[in-house]
């Protein structure tokens, strides 16, 4: 199986290049679209999407990650071996998440250009790069075989929540399509059971009293609720309406703990 994530979009001929160059290599292989809307040129909010999509696939999975705003740089391009799966991209950060929570992770860089398509052009290594290594990795070849193994990946920073006294100050790490802010705090910061009627959170001046497991137990719209998200992390929402549109936040704003 090959997943793919992309910030193409799917009006431009982008996404069916891909595939068909993979089909063309591997016809049996199943692909699995993770998303193609990825903003233009976010690296982070690629990492972010794809720490919440690849544990949930089976082991032999390829996971194919290109935004790339370096392409025809020299920029390097990789596979990533973790998890018993597969990770293919460009070198600037975009398995940062993967390098974060797998303990053994072995890194290789794309040196052997036989395994290309030929003529490379400089502005589409999704195609002409990543596509044709996916495609061989699913017809069994190994890391070994495309490329040499490298000690320094290139890693975004991940804001890691700051303990202070009596809390923890955290950030905004993604706002998803509902405008539901994901924050960097997880039960190891915030478990349910050590809520007490004193924990806030603090917000763009708000302060947050209600926490919950599930969207509809805050059904008053002006009411903001944290909640665990599916992805691990605890994030901020209002019932049926955008909590980043009302509170005017944006990735990377302030969360502040308290207990």
């Amino acid at each position: 199986m090959i997943t793919l994530l992309t910030d193409f979009g799917t009006t431009d001929y982008f996404v069916p290049a891909v595939k068909s160059v993979i089909h063309s290599l591997c016809p049996q292989v199943a692909m699995v679209d993770l998303t193609h809307d990825i903003e233009a040129q976010d690296v982070l909010g690629a990492a972010f999407t794809l720490a919440a999509c690849y544990q949930s696939f089976p082991a032999g999975t390829i996971h194919l990650a290109v935004v790339d705003p370096g392409v025809g740089s020299d920029r390097r391009g990789i596979v990533v071996e973790a998890k018993r799966q597969y990770f293919v991209g460009p070198d600037n950060g975009i398995f940062s998440f993967v390098y974060a929570r797998e303990k053994s992770c072995r890194v290789f860089e794309l040196t052997q250009k036989e395994f290309f398509r030929q003529p490379v052009s400089p502005t589409f290594h999704g195609r002409d790069v990543f596509a044709p290594i996916a495609a061989w990795l699913a017809k069994g070849i190994t890391p070994e075989a495309v490329g040499v193994e490298i000690f320094d990946p290139v890693t975004l920073h991940s804001p890691v929540p700051e303990q202070k006294e009596n809390g923890c100050v955290g950030q905004i790490i993604h706002i998803d399509h509902f405008g539901n802010c994901i924050t960097n705090l997880t039960l190891a910061e915030l478990a349910y059971h050590s809520i007490t009627p004193r924990t806030r959170l603090h917000l763009a001046g708000q302060s947050i009293q209600r926490f919950g497991t599930h969207f509809s137990e805050a059904p008053d719209s002006d009411e903001l609720q944290a909640y665990l998200g599916s992805a691990g992390y605890w994030e901020i929402a209002l019932w049926q309406n955008s909590a980043a549109r009302t509170l005017e936040v944006r990735r990377g704003d302030v969360i502040s703990l308290q207990y």
